[in-house]
């Protein structure tokens, strides 16, 4: 399973749903989130695990508590939030307020409930790494290229499907826009390039203009 198929299939519709009935936000507002923050926690873990002690860390997680399951087990989803905003607690660290604020601006999700929805998606982002690590057959050592290639893929992907708007929001997050995977940290690479510049949206570019055609008339 591709990373678009996670973002468009039913795992994806399960935290939606969840989300929408939970804390009232409209649907289209929660997939349009998880399209930016799913690349966006998988682009930190990649940079982390180029540490070998993060690299082994983030292997033993998968191997003990993030085998997949969670993907054909929506129960899982509510279940584990609290477990996925200790996830985020140590993949944004210092950076989690800063990330959590930009979402918010983008998709119009109120501040407060940024947080929760991003902790019920964690365990689920983690599960499909974890599926993808087990059919890899990858260690510690490989975790880098793995997610690498997730992104890369999803990129190829996304952008040779541009029928319909979350196809665009992940080929404007993963497309290669001159400034992706410059300065090494991904909130930059892929909040600050693609989501914060209220220039680019005025341009037309970024995810602005694409949760307008969503969201809009």
């Amino acid at each position: 399973m591709s990373l678009l198929d996670l973002l468009t299939g039913n795992t994806s519709n399960q935290v939606a749903e969840q989300a929408e009935n939970k804390f009232g936000i409209n649907r289209n507002q929660v997939i349009a989130l998880l399209a930016v923050a799913t690349p966006l926690i998988i682009s930190y873990l990649r940079n982390k695990s180029q540490d070998a002690k993060e690299a082994e860390a983030l292997n033993s997680a998968l191997d003990k508590d993030h085998n997949g399951s969670i993907l054909n087990d929506p129960s899982q989803i509510e279940a584990r939030q609290a477990e996925g905003g200790s996830i985020l607690d140590h993949i944004f660290g210092g950076q989690k307020s800063t990330v959590e604020n930009q979402l918010s601006q983008n998709t119009g999700i109120s501040i407060d409930k940024i947080g929760p929805i991003l902790a019920m998606l964690a365990p689920v982002v983690m599960g499909y790494i974890g599926q993808q690590k087990q059919q890899s057959n990858v260690g510690a050592g490989g975790l880098g290229d793995l997610l690498g290639g997730i992104l890369g893929n999803a990129s190829n992907q996304a952008q040779a499907q541009q029928s319909n708007p979350l196809n665009d929001i992940l080929g404007s997050v993963l497309g290669n826009n001159g400034q992706a995977q410059s300065s090494g940290n991904p909130l930059n690479d892929i909040l600050g390039s693609v989501l914060g510049g209220g220039n680019q949206q005025q341009q037309g570019g970024g995810l602005g203009s694409i949760l307008g055609n969503i969201f809009g008339k």
